[in-house]
């Protein structure tokens, strides 16, 4: 019998979302074998069965959020129901019941937003005959440690944590809301319909009894409520899904962390373009993608690094964790839906060639969600790349517990002013465009950070480009 697991898909992520079983409770598994789905703010991942058996348990249904480590679900040698020995009544296993883990409100499923069904708690089992202490490992299909307790008066009413800290913090009564979902369940649109209309909008004074402090004690002030947005007639409430709830809150989070500053500097392309044109159709032929501006300032920034060291870092405790290998996260955008950063591992090691080949293989996996967990963990320093859409200046928002991420903007044909070789100055029209580099100004300063791009900038005007695809 073998326990299944939340994985850790990514070194900052903390929980994932379960967005598909593919098996059910009493089907046989293969090891390696497909089990279920899980997204988290890191990327959507296909995880496998580490063992072979028979599924016995699914703890965690579709749109649960969980912890990584948590228990989702159990293999066991034997199918569900087998006696483990002699018939007598009650020595198969028993009763099976999912675990009381609430799913996210705003969870999404495969083909778009969805409303799980909540999950109610298990009756408490009676204490073994012997006296002695219960299996702490599982009791009518659950764990103690997953167990969720649900206090009245929400255990009458199918609520999740979202849904239930909204109603909380409008001081909404929640047996006045119709709930719309499976089975009754009250959604987020169900709590927006309720502040529109006005109603449930007084709470009985029970129901904040539980959070009242202790005799003697002052009150702590309640944190402000927060605005709700209710759509009128006309307009349409489109849910979250959980690739951009997290992404929101990744965003968030590193808005609230780091000191983020911005600096930008114009780029010549004259000397990539040159190049791009001579080589384009011969790298098409050889290599299978197309030669974008994208592996250039890559290869520049990652000798860059070499250089400028501290914007290759993680800010700890009071300490700036310096990375000696480069290892370059690429913003990938995921139709519009989200955005990933899968990671080119060892980028200080790989020429241009190396660098184009695996930036265009990772960005395809993105967006046909084929990345692993390997392909995303461990970056030191990003690029974003919103340049093909002819954007001027983009100031990004950086990668936690990242240091810096870097924006290519768009390349536009431009005047330029050109030194020429006897030394006078003419107009020229060349390929130019804007690095803007978001910094976090805890790590570095100004001058730090603009020097870094002078040399980025340095390299990529400068640089035999040609030799790099001989």
């Amino acid at each position: 019998m073998a326990d299944i697991t939340m994985p850790q898909l990514g070194e900052t992520v903390t929980e994932g979302t379960i967005t598909r079983w593919f098996k059910e409770v009493g089907d046989q598994v293969a090891a390696d074998e497909t089990l279920f789905e899980v997204s988290t703010d890191k990327v959507d991942s296909e995880v496998p069965s580490p063992v072979a058996g028979y599924l016995s348990e699914i703890l965690v249904p579709t749109g649960g959020t969980v912890a990584v480590g948590a228990t989702l679900a159990v293999v066991s040698d034997a199918p569900p129901g087998a006696a483990a020995g002699g018939g007598s009544e009650g020595s198969g296993t028993e009763q099976e019941q999912e675990a009381p883990v609430a799913p996210d409100d705003s969870g999404s499923g495969e083909g778009g937003a969805v409303e799980p069904e909540e999950v109610k708690a298990p009756e408490a089992s009676p204490p073994p005959a012997d006296g002695g202490a219960q299996d702490s490992g599982r009791e009518n299909g659950t764990r103690d440690a997953d167990a969720v307790t649900d206090p009245s008066p929400w255990a009458t009413r199918l609520v999740s944590p979202v849904v239930r800290r909204l109603i909380t913090e409008h001081e909404l009564d929640v047996d006045a809301i119709e709930g719309t979902g499976a089975g009754g369940r009250i959604t987020r649109n169900d709590v927006q319909a309720a502040l529109s209309s006005g109603d449930g909008r007084t709470a009985p004074a029970a129901r904040s009894a539980p959070s009242a402090p202790a005799s003697g004690a002052e009150a702590t002030p309640a944190p402000p409520a927060t605005a709700v947005t209710t759509g009128g007639d006309d307009d349409e409430i489109v849910p979250f899904s959980n690739i951009r709830r997290r992404t929101a809150e990744h965003m968030k989070r590193s808005k609230a962390t780091s000191a983020h500053t911005l600096v930008v500097m114009e780029v010549d392309y004259e000397g990539v373009d040159r190049v791009r044109g001579a080589e384009r159709v011969r790298f098409k032929a050889e290599e299978g993608i197309s030669l974008t501006y994208l592996p250039f300032v890559s290869r520049a920034v990652v000798d860059a690094l070499r250089e400028f060291p501290l914007m290759n870092a993680s800010v700890g405790d009071a300490q700036l964790v310096v990375h000696r290998a480069v290892h370059l996260g690429i913003a990938v955008d995921l139709h519009f839906e989200g955005l990933m950063v899968p990671v080119v591992h060892g980028a200080g090691e790989k020429r241009l060639r190396a660098l184009a080949r695996e930036i265009a293989a990772l960005a395809s996996h993105a967006r046909s969600r084929k990345l692993g967990p390997d392909d995303i963990a461990g970056g030191t320093f990003t690029i974003t790349n919103p340049g093909p859409f002819g954007t001027l200046v983009t100031g990004a928002i950086i990668n936690q517990p990242q240091v810096a991420i870097l924006s290519t903007d768009g390349v536009k044909k431009r005047p330029v002013a050109v030194e020429l070789p006897d030394g006078s100055d003419a107009i020229a029209v060349h390929p130019v465009g804007n690095l803007a580099l978001t910094f976090d100004h805890r790590a570095v300063d100004g001058a730090y950070a603009s020097a870094f791009v002078a040399r980025v900038k340095e390299i990529i005007e400068t640089r035999d480009w040609s030799a790099e695809l001989a």
